[in-house]
C-alpha cells in the first residue's frame, strides 16, 4: 500500500461555517471531545461527531488528541452515566461527517483533507502520525 502525499494525506478537524473560531489546537479539541466544554464561546452548543469506521483518519485523530479512542469511549460512558453529556455521534463515512458539519451549527467533526467543501471550515490539520501539519493559514 502506497502512502498519499501532500493535503490528501491530512486530517480535516472541521467546523459548521457559523462557529466563532478559525483555529483551534489540540487541548481545546480534547476539550471538546471529553465534553468539558459544551459550548462554543457565542453560546451555542458544540456537536461533537465521530466516525464509525476504523482506519488512518480516526487513528491519526485520536493520537493527535493524545488519548486513544477505547480511552476516549470511557470517557463517554462516564460521563453519560454521571449524567453529564452523550457520547458523540458516530457517523459511518467521512461523506457523512461532512453533510452533518454543514447542515448543524455548531457541529465539529473531523475527516481527510480531501473530503473537505466550501460549505464546512477547517479549524486544524492533523498529519496521518497524528501531529498538527503546517499551518497554512493566509488572507
Amino acid at each position: 500500500m502506497f502512502s498519499l502525499s501532500g493535503v490528501s494525506a491530512q486530517v480535516a478537524v472541521i467546523a459548521h461555517r457559523s462557529v466563532p473560531v478559525e483555529e483551534i489546537n489540540r487541548s481545546e479539541l480534547l476539550d471538546f471531545y471529553t465534553g468539558d466544554i459544551k459550548s462554543w464561546n457565542d453560546g451555542v452548543p458544540v456537536v461533537v461527531l465521530d466516525l464509525k469506521p476504523k482506519g488512518e483518519v480516526r487513528d491519526a485523530f485520536y493520537k493527535f488528541l493524545g488519548k486513544p479512542s477505547s480511552r476516549m469511549k470511557s470517557v463517554w460512558m462516564r460521563n453519560m452515566l454521571s449524567g453529564e453529556g452523550d457520547p458523540p455521534e458516530a457517523l459511518n463515512s467521512e461523506e457523512e461527517v461532512v453533510q452533518k458539519v454543514a447542515g448543524t451549527p455548531g457541529a465539529i467533526g473531523f475527516v481527510s483533507q480531501s473530503k473537505v467543501s466550501e460549505d464546512i471550515k477547517t479549524l486544524t490539520r492533523i498529519n496521518l502520525e497524528g501531529k498538527p501539519a503546517i499551518s497554512d493559514h493566509g488572507p
